[in-house]
């Protein structure tokens, strides 16, 4: 039943979607079109459909599709850290513990996802002809490279701060590697065999000897 009564028979009062609630909907329906019809087929008439909503209110709410794909972008994007973020918060407070949680999060579910990957792989045609989506994917990887490695100086301060965003951008190289075979085709190599490589890189990035300072 859409509504609930109000307490006089037979009457019932209708809460109307909040405009948040309503906007979501069309981010949820812009991610679910990119996945499954890719950019090309991805118009205000899809969108709507599946949302369930007119075409006038994705303009209400968006100055076009354009903004709405991005508007998009930045939702899956927030998302997608938000899952890695919750992973180290229940890692515990050893810092090992919680580089090891980041890591091991990029590679199952929910981040580990052949429809994110379809997603993904729409926002990452835009880049070279959209200045708005270039700059999210370089906020999106930035942050996520950062974090990584904010996380991994903080499990061993040994490392040099330069040595360290080096080690972070190898690291996610590598996790995007791992992430996107595996969503691509499963049967190369398992998901307990990706976490194996995963966890000897980061053991390797950890205990490799190293002469430089560290700058704290």
């Amino acid at each position: 039943m859409a509504g609930r009564l109000d307490g006089r028979q037979g009457r019932a009062r209708f809460v109307r979607e909040s405009p948040d609630v309503r906007r979501q909907a069309l981010i949820e329906a812009t991610a679910q079109c990119l996945a499954e019809k890719g950019v090309a087929a991805t118009s205000v008439r899809a969108i709507c459909a599946r949302a369930g909503v007119s075409a006038g209110l994705l303009t209400h709410y968006f100055d076009g599709i354009d903004a709405l794909i991005l508007a998009t972008y930045r939702d899956v994007g927030e998302k997608v850290a938000a899952a890695l973020e919750q992973a180290v918060a229940e890692a515990g407070p050893d810092p090992l513990d919680r580089l090891w949680a980041y890591i091991r999060a990029n590679l199952q579910p929910p981040v580990l996802d052949p429809n994110l990957l379809a997603t993904w792989i729409s926002f990452w045609s835009l880049v070279k002809t959209s200045p708005e989506i270039a700059a999210t994917h370089a906020e999106t990887y930035g942050g996520s490279r950062e974090r990584l490695e904010v996380l991994l100086r903080e499990a061993a301060p040994q490392i040099p701060r330069p040595a360290a965003r080096i080690a972070a951008i190898g690291l996610t190289a590598m996790l995007d590697g791992l992430w996107l075979e595996l969503c691509l085709d499963s049967s190369t190599f398992t998901i307990e065999e990706a976490l194996e490589m995963a966890k000897e890189a980061m053991t390797y990035v950890i205990q490799k000897p190293r002469d430089e300072p560290v700058d704290q």
